[in-house]
């Protein structure tokens, strides 16, 4: 566990199925997700995972893919995503509300056999959320809940 929450990855998806292309900053909109993101002005503006789930997978399955298999677009570490709907999460700049679960949709076994079911329990698919403030959001960016 790190010291702190912190982002670990960005990545924006240009066009829907294609691959999630990893950035160092990533613009957030007020209302409407991420600048440049296929998603953007969508219902799900932003979606996040954990480090931490991606650690706990099965060997055969995390050595398999990367991270950005899952097709969120910012991975933390250090804070728990799971029953926090309606709570406000800080990153860097910004505060995301998070209004739900993101559950693993059978294309995760397109990346990987296995995937979806392995991150079933647990919200370990990750979560989806708001964007309350606009600003540049970081890796390195610290993250912490602020209700």
């Amino acid at each position: 566990m790190p010291d702190s929450a912190r982002v670990e990855a960005i990545w924006i998806k240009r066009a829907r199925r294609q691959a999630m292309d990893p950035v160092n900053v990533a613009r957030a909109v007020t209302g409407k997700g991420l600048w440049d993101n296929a998603d953007f002005g969508a219902e799900r503006q932003v979606t996040l995972v954990e480090r931490e789930v991606f650690e706990s997978l099965p060997h055969h399955i995390r050595n398999a893919i990367d991270p950005s298999a899952r097709r969120a677009n910012i991975m933390i570490s250090g804070i728990r995503l799971a029953n926090t709907t309606d709570r406000i999460l800080r990153i860097g700049p910004c505060r995301i509300l998070i209004k739900g679960e993101t559950k693993p949709c059978h294309r995760l076994d397109e990346a990987c056999p296995g995937l979806q079911e392995a991150l079933k329990p647990g919200w370990g698919g990750g979560a989806w959320g708001d964007v309350l403030d606009d600003g540049d959001i970081r890796t390195g960016d610290e993250v912490s809940w602020t209700d």
